[in-house]
């Protein structure tokens, strides 16, 4: 086996790793991940395939996605893992479309719609129901406030503190969440 210069090695890592971001910003895409927060309250009138009313719980999410950027549109795509921290809320899954609208230098106000699972603690359900387990359709909107646009003097920041709203079905449930995502 021939053994493969140290130097020859270096240079291939790094051209690997900087290709990616190199066609990334040239084909106008923007990876993203983010922390957010909230309450998932299930106080509406549910299908006889959810959970009862009355059923709620804080969560923290993290949320990772890819946006393509069209000028003053942006389209893409999420996904998000939350964890229930008191109440009812175990995990909860979910993936989803996005549509934005820039506005100032680098904030955007977006609408998105997706799929969503819930699982609900063991203590929060009757003793007859053994399905844990949620899902449905979910949709909604939001903002993302770069910190360019809330007074700092930079063109662009890849920091932005992000609020939106989410349901389920026919407004089955309410979702307000907050956070801080970075793209990339």
């Amino acid at each position: 086996m021939k053994a493969i210069p140290l130097t020859t090695l270096a240079v291939a890592i790094a051209a690997g790793l900087s290709a990616p971001a190199l066609a990334q910003e040239a084909a106008g895409l923007q990876p993203y991940v983010g922390v957010m927060g909230g309450l998932h309250d299930f106080d509406n009138k549910q299908p006889a395939s959810g959970p009862n009313s009355g059923y709620r719980g804080w969560v923290a999410e993290g949320v990772a996605g890819l946006n393509y950027d069209l000028g003053p549109v942006v389209v893409g795509a999420e996904g998000s893992v939350a964890k229930g921290f008191d109440q009812d809320i175990d995990w909860e899954y979910g993936a989803a479309g996005r549509v934005g609208l820039k506005a100032g230098k680098d904030s955007m106000f977006f609408a998105k719609v997706g799929y969503q699972w819930t699982q609900f603690n063991d203590k929060a359900l009757p003793p007859a129901d053994t399905d844990r387990h949620y899902h449905g359709v979910t949709y909604g909107g939001g903002v993302e406030l770069s910190l360019a646009d809330l007074g700092s003097t930079a063109e662009t920041s890849n920091i932005r503190l992000r609020g939106q709203i989410d349901t389920r079905g026919n407004f089955n449930s309410f979702r307000p969440m907050l956070g801080v995502v970075a793209k990339f």
